[in-house]
């Protein structure tokens, strides 16, 4: 018995060869299918989690307590001119010439570590807090593809299994710590309570709300927040109606962040009524309006690939 046993755990081949030519050739066969499921599987983990790592990811400069101001007596102006110079009124980024401009990709970086001297602890007017990181998310964003251009889209960046992830891994230093876009994002700004920061912050995506060609200031920032706001709800990609069906069809970031709009279908389309096209908004505050969700552009917003339509 006990070399039965030994047979069979050191000479597999043996016992294939015992059974049936059929069976052994399904058994090859699953064997072979079970290889090549197993090399598909490791290529696709090694092409999620490849994604190279910019050879800086900790941005800005540290700054001496003495040093820190107030978000109130940050300067945006700077970001504004950059914005105003390479993004169109679509939120479309000249990309291909922002790279090749090293004083343009120097006065980002130089915008940034501005951003660093801002103090966490210092007063400041909520305005001024939310202009800023907003503000900040979107330049680190920007300095992020620069970093990695030419690339078609962020989610070449966003690796899920130990690969760079822009999201996680590229940080901004503000006063004494550090921050990534994913802290700027639901630790501080979705904190504020203020639901139009998802119509205002930009991953880089066609999908998302277009990148305005200003920076956001505390003084306008209402006015900002409400245009583009106004504006996301004009366009197609992120929302459609028909009010034969009593339907809509509305951006996946009201699924993802629907929360943050009130508890119900009917208290997020009543808070967004003000930026709807007005033939949409009795039909979007209906509770019984059937809401699906539009697939979302992962797309690179790049001047160089925009659609000839938008």
């Amino acid at each position: 018995m006990s070399g039965n046993v030994v047979l069979e755990q050191t000479m597999p081949e043996q016992r294939l060869s015992k059974q049936p030519q059929s069976k052994r050739r399904s058994v090859r066969t699953l064997a072979l299918l079970g290889i090549i499921g197993i090399g598909v599987a490791a290529g696709v983990f090694l092409k999620l989690s490849s994604a190279p790592r910019p050879d800086n990811t900790e941005l800005g400069r540290q700054w001496s307590a003495d040093q820190q101001i107030s978000m109130d007596d940050i300067d945006h102006s700077a970001f504004d001119a950059l914005l105003k110079k390479y993004v169109d009124d679509d939120g479309y980024v000249n990309y291909t010439v922002w790279k090749q401009s090293s004083d343009d990709q120097n006065a980002l970086e130089s915008y940034l570590a501005q951003l660093s001297r801002a103090s966490t602890t210092k007063p400041s007017s909520r305005n001024a807090r939310m202009a800023f990181w907003i503000n900040a998310y979107n330049a680190l964003t920007l300095k992020g593809i620069l970093q990695v251009y030419p690339t078609s889209s962020i989610r070449n960046h966003t690796s899920r299994f130990g690969g760079y992830n822009i999201w996680k891994d590229l940080h901004l230093r503000v006063g004494d710590s550090e921050y990534s876009l994913n802290q700027m994002e639901h630790q501080i700004l979705r904190k504020m309570h203020e639901p139009r920061i998802h119509f205002a912050i930009v991953c880089a995506s066609v999908g998302c709300p277009r990148l305005k060609s200003e920076a956001y200031t505390a003084r306008n920032l209402d006015r900002q927040l409400a245009e583009n706001a106004t504006d996301f709800f004009s366009r197609p990609v992120n929302f459609q109606f028909d009010a034969a069906t009593h339907a809509l069809a509305v951006s996946s970031i009201l699924d993802w962040f629907g929360e943050d709009f009130g508890e119900t279908q009917q208290a997020r389309f009543e808070f967004l009524k003000p930026y709807l096209r007005a033939a949409a908004r009795q039909i979007a505050i209906d509770p019984q309006t059937q809401v699906r969700y539009l697939s979302y552009d992962w797309n690179l917003n790049d001047q160089a690939h925009k659609p000839a339509s938008e």
